[in-house]
């Protein structure tokens, strides 16, 4: 089981969102290069990394604090936020990215997602973001219409090559993460499927491990709020 500390970057600083609300933010002291300093320094070799300015304007904002993070730490970077083109992709890829991270521009544009795998294999992570089944897009802030299922059928031979899946009622709620749903992906998923959103406890990362298909479980917030310290968290990290 992989687990991946997360950073969200905004304004050049860390911050933690509650389901997705920019105006419902708390920022913490520590930039994002000493955060992922002291993940390195306790352990961890992975590491989740949203540029929210990205995911706002769908430009790369913060690659410069990124590629100081890939190069400093030598952490495996799973990076997203945004990322709606080739070109960008290729920026992350360049700096040492180990997985990209497509999300609404991919849900919008299966074409993208096909494109995307074929030219960067074994870099394309696919972020699902759902809200009671159905797939959100643009920040949370639209429902796509689309169940999460039928959207997974239908790109799952497209070479992705992790899935990350959000429940976004937990995210940032620290009430545990969706297990039933998650499940209900991994089981259909052809790629591992990384579980995002709700993360609260120890005891959310060892129901984790006993999941079929689980790669492994992002934690945010319950590290930021000292409700799982670090030294517990990483003896589960292998």
């Amino acid at each position: 089981m992989k687990i991946f500390p997360a950073i969200d970057i905004k304004d050049k600083k860390c911050v933690r969102l509650v389901k997705g609300d920019f105006d419902n933010k708390t920022e913490y002291a520590l930039s994002p290069v000493d955060q992922a300093g002291k993940y390195k320094d306790h352990g961890f070799k992975n590491l989740h990394i949203v540029d929210l300015d990205g995911a706002l304007t769908g430009e790369t904002v913060n690659l410069n604090i990124i590629k100081d993070i890939v190069g400093k730490f030598n952490l495996n970077v799973e990076i997203g936020g945004g990322i709606r083109n080739l070109d960008s992709i290729q920026k992350y890829v360049d700096i040492g990215a180990e997985k990209v991270i497509l999300g609404s521009a991919a849900i919008k544009d299966k074409n993208f997602l096909k494109e995307a795998c074929e030219k960067f294999p074994h870099k394309i992570a696919l972020g699902l973001d759902a809200k009671d089944g159905y797939l959100s897009v643009s920040g949370w802030k639209e429902n796509s219409n689309q169940l999460t299922l039928d959207y997974l059928k239908k790109v799952n031979d497209y070479g992705v090559n992790r899935l990350i899946y959000t429940d976004i009622n937990r995210d940032g709620m620290k009430q545990s993460p969706n297990f039933d749903e998650t499940s209900r992906v991994a089981e259909i998923s052809n790629c591992p499927v990384i579980i995002s959103g709700g993360v609260s406890s120890i005891d959310d990362i060892k129901k984790a491990k006993t999941l079929k298909n689980i790669e492994g479980v992002i934690v945010g917030k319950a590290i930021y709020d000292g409700d799982i310290k670090l030294d517990e968290l990483v003896k589960e990290d292998a």
